[in-house]
């Protein structure tokens, strides 16, 4: 199997576009093994306010510097901090002022088709309200025809859930906010 320079660059390219961390293709003729470095990135948001990559702290959605606050093993989330008003809670569940509250925005970290549960016709991974914990799956992206499990960051209380069920996403989309404990 030829593979030609216009041919691997768009592997690559495809490559950098996804969460995969390493791809080995072999043949008869070659092996071709692509890595991406996966940790903590100090980037700034690029120009259409997505994030570079990691977990990125900002104290208020007009930040331009962003902080680094942590990263996981499993990179496949993203969280940024930012202030929203919390109209998510029920009765009875309202934080402290708005403007005291602090919530993470779960991102996509791919491009692909959200969904919130495992199959049609099984229950959400969760709800609006509901308590998750560190690494707690909280929805699913489809991308080519890969099911990509999407876990939380850090625990808390889920505040708003911005993505319909079957609904495309883009890269660096919020598809949820979280309140942390």
């Amino acid at each position: 199997m030829p593979l030609d320079f216009n041919e691997l660059r768009q592997l690559i390219a495809t490559i950098a576009q996804t969460d995969i961390a390493e791809l080995t293709l072999k043949s008869d003729e070659f092996e071709l093994t692509i890595r991406k470095a996966v940790g903590i990135s100090n980037a700034p948001l690029s120009g259409s306010g997505s994030p570079a990559g990691g977990i990125i702290g900002i104290e208020s959605p007009a930040a331009a510097t962003p902080t680094t606050v942590a990263a996981s093993d499993n990179q496949s989330d993203v969280a940024r901090k930012t202030d929203v008003p919390t109209s998510g809670f029920s009765a009875g569940q309202a934080p402290t002022s708005p403007k005291d509250q602090k919530l993470l925005e779960v991102i996509s970290p791919m491009v692909g088709t959200f969904y919130r549960a495992p199959a049609p016709g099984e229950p959400a991974f969760v709800d609006v309200g509901d308590r998750v914990r560190s690494g707690q799956i909280v929805c699913i992206i489809e991308a080519m025809k890969l099911m990509n499990e999407i876990e939380a960051e850090v625990s808390g209380r889920v505040v708003e859930i911005l993505v319909q069920n079957g609904e495309p996403v883009e890269y660096g989309q919020t598809l949820m906010l979280l309140s942390p404990d």
